[in-house]
């Protein structure tokens, strides 16, 4: 390898797992990153990736590779911050995975907070239903809804989080449980939950659902059409015509983890970026749920 630029490049792809995943990330079109890997592997005279029209996978050279590739970006990215000073504003960018929920309802408001506050800092979110593979550089940090149990991995517990049955208020009322027989009911797509904290049918004594989506935004656009389901509290002033039901009965509470590679923990920018994200993810969760329960708390 050359280079960092090559490095770079060949991460890119690796973590992207094709030639247009990566185009955007590079700002360089497939058919030059095809050729910069053509080149690369001919300067090592070895192959690290096994192409295919599904895309690039790597070889067990290529994933070695990568591991040690994405330990030495951690470290040049060290070294940035040691230039950077810890007084200075956040520059540069910073990614962070999370599920839907929290992308579509919490952190707009407030990532643009902290990105108003440092105006060089460019701050992306990878919205994914499932879990976001830090260890594949997917993401410098990923909000997830259950602590990891493996790898190198550094967990914060950022805030609980509050959820209850929710439906439109112009609906026929709902007063208990066999008021849901003959309704609607939204939810997951049962072989897509890809963390047991959000499997919500046994709060509901219910088998299966009716209407299903990969996707919390989805779901509360079912239930706005005229479903009943778990909501997040903090998404209902998204939706001011939805009531929560049967408050006394079903309320549900999980959390949200902040998880990062444990070697971070160095870097003071991502440092205090986190803590940026925690305070305002913190206070964000506050101030919707208190308006749900203005709202939407009363049953209907």
């Amino acid at each position: 390898m050359n280079n960092w630029d090559d490095m770079r490049v060949f991460l890119a792809v690796a973590r992207a797992e094709s030639l247009t995943g990566a185009a955007p990330v590079l700002q360089m079109d497939p058919a030059t990153l095809s050729r910069r890997i053509a080149r690369l592997e001919h300067a090592l005279g070895a192959v690290l990736f096994v192409k295919s029209p599904q895309g690039y996978a790597l070889t067990d050279l290529g994933e070695r590779m990568r591991d040690r590739a994405a330990e030495a970006e951690s470290h040049l990215s060290l070294a940035f911050d040691e230039g950077q000073g810890a007084s200075a504003a956040l520059s540069g960018q910073i990614r962070i995975g999370a599920p839907d929920g929290v992308a579509n309802f919490l952190l707009p408001q407030v990532c643009a907070a902290i990105q108003a506050d440092n105006r060089e800092l460019e701050v992306q979110v990878l919205a994914l239903p499932r879990v976001v593979n830090l260890s594949r550089r997917e993401a410098d940090m990923a909000i997830t809804v259950s602590p990891p149990a493996a790898g190198r991995l550094s967990v914060d517990k950022i805030t609980d989080y509050h959820l209850h049955l929710a439906t439109r208020a112009d609906e026929p009322a709902i007063e208990t449980l066999a008021d849901l027989r003959g309704r609607a009911i939204v939810g997951y797509i049962p072989d897509m939950i890809f963390d047991k904290e959000l499997d919500y049918l046994g709060a509901l004594g219910k088998q299966g659902v009716h209407l299903a989506s990969n996707s919390v935004a989805v779901q509360l656009q079912m239930i706005r059409r005229a479903g009943v389901g778990i909501v997040h509290d903090f998404a209902l002033p998204f939706a001011p015509e939805l009531r929560r039901v049967l408050t006394d009965q079903i309320s549900l509470t999980r959390s949200f983890y902040l998880v990062r590679h444990a070697s971070d923990r160095q870097s003071d920018r991502l440092s205090r970026f986190a803590d940026a994200l925690t305070s305002g993810l913190q206070a964000e969760v506050v101030r919707l749920e208190r308006i749900a329960r203005l709202t939407g708390g009363a049953l209907i």
